[in-house]
């Protein structure tokens, strides 16, 4: 029993299983300690902290799996010295190879130093408007907010993400025949009906923001959580017509008036 146990135990396949669960219970202990610690008191965590929860579980995987590499390479019988003596050289051509990964690794460490952005802020890249669910050492991934599907960003490309805010400017448009302290009227109407919204936070009357060729555009600034503003903005926009259908006030358009001599 004792020969076949210390077979067992000398067997370099055995050895090297070993060596990998092993790694996989360090994760998982590590993993939820520092989660524990990340969570603390409160109930829930904050962006902030799953920004670092995330990007740490990241580090610490990538970290156990070279770990793990050489480990297994030296139960093997395969000189792991004689490898990093000429990592030297395969560094540089292998640093060409994967210079995008090496470029990702360094952002997302700088998106954790510099907060960029957290998990849980809502942002904007090209046309997707979502919200940060994870960030990790080589990507970025982003929930859209308008079709929910999963977007993952390179993290080299950070400079091309911005944190979208809890500002909303909206536009309500009159025409020239319209009095201002009518036009004014109206759009104090339509705030009072806006601030009833359950997930507006502030809503105040800005002025006169735009003198254009057909209609003067009166704006109205909204405070609202970034995951709401699409919803808020629709529902801004419903009030805005009716209460101007309720007035009797037309929507300007375009219009040419030709005068001839």
């Amino acid at each position: 029993m004792e020969e076949n146990i210390q077979k067992l135990l000398s067997n370099n396949i055995f050895q090297s299983c070993l060596v990998v669960l092993g790694s996989i219970l360090i994760y998982e202990i590590l993993n939820n300690f520092i989660f524990k610690k990340a969570k603390g008191k409160n109930s829930r965590l904050s962006n902030r902290n799953k920004t670092y929860v995330k990007v740490f579980s990241s580090f610490l995987r990538y970290a156990l799996i070279i770990i793990n590499i050489f480990t297994i390479l030296q139960i093997n019988g395969i000189n792991v010295d004689s490898i990093l003596a000429g990592a030297g050289i395969i560094g540089i051509i292998v640093g060409f190879a994967v210079q995008d990964a090496l470029k990702d690794i360094i952002r997302g460490m700088t998106i954790l130093t510099d907060r960029y952005f957290q998990v849980g802020d809502v942002v904007q890249y090209g046309e997707v408007m979502g919200k940060v669910i994870s960030t990790g050492l080589n990507t970025t991934k982003i929930e859209d907010l308008k079709t929910f599907n999963i977007v993952s960003v390179a993290n080299r490309n950070i400079e091309q993400i911005q944190v979208v805010s809890d500002s909303v400017d909206i536009m309500v448009p009159f025409s020239y025949e319209l009095p201002l302290s009518k036009a004014e009227m109206v759009v104090t109407e339509i705030i009072e009906q806006i601030r009833l919204l359950p997930d507006v936070k502030k809503c105040e009357y800005k002025g006169v923001s735009n003198l254009k060729e057909s209609n003067i555009e009166c704006m109205i600034n909204i405070r609202v959580e970034p995951t709401m503003r699409r919803p808020i903005t629709r529902q801004v926009h419903g009030i805005i017509l009716r209460t101007l259908e309720r007035n009797n006030i037309e929507i300007p358009y375009n219009q040419l008036d030709i005068h001839q001599k």
